[in-house]
C-alpha cells in the first residue's frame, strides 16, 4: 500500500460502515488521519478502533445536515490532527421506492437537502475553516442512478445528478487549490442496498460484464486515488465504479 496521503487528515461523513468505513480504511491504509462521521457514538467508536484508535481516527457522531454538527466536526478535526486537507461526501438517504407520482414530496425534499444541500454546507464549513488557505481535495459519492434514469429510486437519483453537476460548479469555483471530484457507484453490497439484491444477487449481477456487484473496497481504492496527488491534474470529474453495468444500458 502507499502512503501517498501521509500527513494529511480526511473527514468522511457517513463511515461508521459500508463503503464510508471502507473509504476511511483504504485513507488510513494510504497514512491520513480520519474524522468520522454517523449518527450513532456507539457505532463510531467501533468502526475507530477498527481504523486503529486514537492516533489515526475519531467518530463524531452527528446528524450530516446539522451545521452545527458539520462546524463541530471540522472544528474537532483541525484540533485533533492540525489540517483538514481531504473531504468525502458520503452520506446520502433514500427513505422512497415507486414512481415519482405517489413520492410524498416533504421526503423528496429531505432527499435533495440531505444529498445535495448538506454536501454544499460541509464543502463551505471545510473551506472556511481551512481549504481556503491551505488548499484540499474533495470527492463526493454520487451514483449512476444521478446518470441514467432509475425507475423505483428516482428522486434519488435526481439528488445525486444533482450531486454530480455541484461537484462540476465546485471545482470551476474552488480551483486552483481545491480539487473537487465525484465517484457514481452501482450497486455496492451495503446494508444500505440491501433491498436491491438481497436474495436475488446472482440475478442482478448478470447484466454486469464483471459478474459481480460491487464491494465497499472497489469505491475506496477509487476515492482514494481522486484524493491524493496522482489525480492532481483532474477536478470537476465524476468516476463511474459500476462494473460496466452502463454499457449495458442497465443501472
Amino acid at each position: 500500500m502507499s502512503e501517498r496521503l501521509t500527513g494529511k487528515t480526511a473527514i468522511v461523513t457517513g463511515a461508521s460502515r459500508g463503503i464510508g468505513l471502507a473509504i476511511a480504511e483504504r485513507l488510513v491504509a494510504e497514512g491520513a488521519r480520519v474524522v468520522i462521521t454517523a449518527r450513532k457514538q456507539e457505532a463510531l467508536d467501533e468502526a475507530a478502533a477498527h481504523l486503529g484508535g486514537p492516533d489515526v481516527a475519531i467518530g463524531v457522531a452527528g446528524n450530516a445536515g446539522d451545521v452545527e454538527h458539520q462546524a463541530d466536526v471540522v472544528a474537532k478535526a483541525i484540533a485533533t490532527f492540525g489540517s483538514l486537507d481531504l473531504l468525502v461526501n458520503n452520506t446520502g438517504i433514500n427513505p422512497a421506492y415507486g414512481p415519482l407520482m405517489d413520492l410524498d414530496l416533504d421526503v423528496a425534499r429531505k432527499i435533495v437537502d440531505v444529498n445535495g444541500v448538506a454536501a454544499l454546507s460541509w464543502v463551505q464549513h471545510a473551506h472556511r475553516a481551512w481549504m481556503k488557505d491551505h488548499g484540499g481535495s474533495i470527492v463526493n459519492v454520487a451514483s449512476v442512478a444521478g446518470l441514467r434514469p432509475a425507475p423505483g429510486i428516482a428522486f434519488y437519483g435526481a439528488s445525486k445528478a444533482l450531486l454530480i453537476h455541484l461537484t462540476e460548479e465546485l471545482a470551476v469555483e474552488l480551483g486552483p487549490n481545491i480539487r473537487v471530484n465525484a465517484v457514481a457507484p452501482a450497486v455496492v453490497k451495503t446494508k444500505f442496498a440491501t433491498a436491491l439484491y438481497e436474495g436475488k444477487e446472482e440475478q442482478v449481477a448478470a447484466p454486469y460484464p464483471l459478474k459481480r456487484l460491487g464491494e465497499p473496497e472497489d469505491i475506496g481504492s477509487v476515492v482514494a486515488f481522486l484524493l491524493g496527488d496522482d489525480a492532481g491534474w483532474m477536478t470537476g470529474q465524476t468516476l463511474t465504479v459500476d462494473g460496466g453495468v452502463l454499457l449495458t444500458g442497465g443501472v
